[in-house]
């Protein structure tokens, strides 16, 4: 294990003069990490700029801050990337934290290059995004057959046939085609106006004395709204165009 002794003496230095600290900002970091030189090389040029002090303590139990594989991802080397885990309210804690994190905290690791080669550290790589197909296990065809039976009195609920539904509502096309299509179609009975006329066994109220349903009711059970989420799903969206731009 290196020894921080460039760190010691700054640090003997600047022991009085770090007014309204009671105590040195406890760090740990393991050994892998303290013998690259990066702490020698950051830590002196943090007390200098803001008089707070800094000692290396042997346990994350008694540290502030705990540089390992948990936190917030500060910079990637030496074989990981390297997070920052902010452990209490220490004042001095909290300035070295963000100034890791800040502009030239991050400036100063990644200028850190041992023996004037390449720099050792470079920021961390964003995290691969891995993307979930969701599939919709009801049955296509009832749910089909449902749309046809209950939806179709107001929307037109097939691309290939137009006539069908209410031209004041939009059709089933039309929906697929926005971002959140499956949430309005899963919880369609809580979006005006069906709340009004739609009876879900199990989910929905009943209909208030005083506010019976303006038109027959529609029932549907659970197991129908997942047909008709699986109907949808394999559904071509309707080509609304390019968006609006505002000039």
């Amino acid at each position: 294990m290196r020894r921080l002794v460039l760190i010691s003496c700054v640090l003997t230095l600047l022991a009085g003069a770090a007014p309204g600290q009671d105590r040195p900002v406890r760090l740990h970091a393991p050994e892998g990490l303290i013998d690259t030189g990066l702490l020698n090389y950051i830590l002196p040029r943090f007390s200098l700029k803001t008089q707070v002090r800094v000692e290396l303590t042997p346990t994350p139990e008694s540290a502030d801050l705990v540089l390992g594989d948990s936190g917030r991802a500060l910079f990637e080397g030496a074989g990981q990337v390297w997070r920052l885990d902010r452990r209490g309210d220490h004042e001095g804690a909290k300035r070295l934290a963000d100034w890791l994190q800040g502009e030239v905290g991050r400036k100063t690791v990644l200028s850190f290059a041992p023996g004037g080669g390449d720099p050792l550290f470079a920021p961390p790589r964003p995290a691969q995004q891995i993307a979930v197909e969701v599939t919709y296990d009801g049955d296509a065809e009832l749910g089909l057959e449902v749309s046809r039976v209950k939806c179709g009195r107001c929307h037109q609920v097939e691309a290939d046939r137009p006539m069908g539904g209410i031209g004041s509502t939009p059709s089933f096309a039309v929906l697929r085609s926005l971002k959140d299509w499956d949430a309005r179609f899963a919880g369609f009975y809580l979006l005006n106006p069906h709340p009004s006329f739609t009876v879900i066994p199990d989910v929905t109220d009943p209909f208030p004395i005083d506010r019976p349903p303006p038109i027959v009711p529609v029932e549907m059970s659970l197991d129908e709204i997942d047909a008709v989420l699986a109907y949808v799903a394999a559904m071509q969206a309707a080509d609304l165009g390019a968006p609006i731009r505002h000039q």
